[in-house]
């Protein structure tokens, strides 16, 4: 989505919550399948992807429930209209959080224990984890050459079987589905906050787990140290059980089509890309590969 189209997007959301002109003043914050714009002083609008409207809605009920049951989240504006259908995508309004810097993996640790800990909301309807959703149409639309889009989709069905396949874990929690340190954020007073349930839902908590395991042992984005710190404050170290092997093809896939993704609009991503999925298929030795940002 285009800057322009976003703030149009924005225009017409802040003349149905009764906010006039607030669009033209707004800052960008962010520009992705999602768009965050900050409309002014403690307002922040997230603007959806196409057909989001019942995953904002479930995205603003859960940030509640969290605030409900002790745990920090950013949190929606009760005054505003949620999740309203805007030109096709769904608009949310959520309270700035102000100056804050990004989390780290122990205080990630720190607040998936909580969340972990909690019971599962059977009235917000999460519905079950899928680690491949939306994975088929990513192959599909990405620029690589046929043989990678080939194999990516061979691989992808070997993990979903593989997936349904894994050993019986303890009770299924409420995962946060995205859980890595940049979905964290510390204000001022110290508080670190959770950010992002667009993929919250139940699910065996070792996907959470997984993810900073896979920044650590496959794409070497979080040290060794950093690593153990943060299976000390969760409590376990998620590599050391049975079914890891397939959550990590599951969070390499998704890191991969990202990065595909990506190069479709940005051509500087696509030799990441191509070099990602390479690594994938076995190319370029052994794990921890070194993946860099994509552009």
């Amino acid at each position: 989505m285009a800057v322009e189209a976003s703030r149009e997007h924005l225009r017409a959301a802040c003349e149905v919550a009764g906010l006039p002109g607030q669009a033209e003043r707004a800052e960008l914050i962010r520009l992705g399948e999602n768009a965050m714009w900050r409309v002014s002083n403690g307002l922040v609008a997230r603007i959806a992807r196409d057909r989001q409207q019942q995953a904002a809605a479930r995205e603003v009920r859960v940030a509640s429930w969290l605030a409900e049951n002790g745990i920090p989240a950013v949190q929606p504006i009760k005054e505003l209209p949620q999740a309203q259908d805007v030109g096709g995508r769904a608009v949310t309004w959520w309270h700035d959080l102000g100056h804050h810097r990004a989390g780290t993996v122990v205080e990630l640790a720190g607040l998936l224990r909580q969340l972990h800990s909690l019971p599962v909301p059977l009235e917000l309807d999460l519905g079950y984890v899928d680690p491949f959703v939306r994975l088929d149409d990513r192959i599909g639309q990405t620029d690589l050459d046929p043989m990678q889009r080939a194999w990516l989709h061979d691989h992808l069905a070997h993990l979903r079987a593989a997936w349904a396949a894994l050993p019986e874990t303890a009770p299924h929690v409420v995962v946060h589905g995205d859980a890595w340190a940049g979905n964290v954020a510390l204000t001022p007073d110290g508080t670190a906050h959770l950010l992002d349930f667009e993929r919250t839902a139940v699910g065996p908590r070792e996907w959470d787990l997984a993810s900073t395991a896979v920044a650590c042992k496959t794409s070497g984005t979080v040290s060794a140290e950093d690593y153990q710190s943060y299976c000390r404050v969760y409590g376990c170290d998620v590599t050391e059980w049975l079914g890891y092997p397939t959550l990590r093809g599951a969070r390499e896939l998704r890191l991969a089509c990202f990065a595909a993704q990506v190069a479709v609009q940005h051509p500087a991503a696509h030799e990441h890309a191509v070099h990602r999925v390479e690594c994938l298929q076995g190319l370029h030795g052994p794990r921890p590969w070194s993946w860099s940002p994509v552009p």
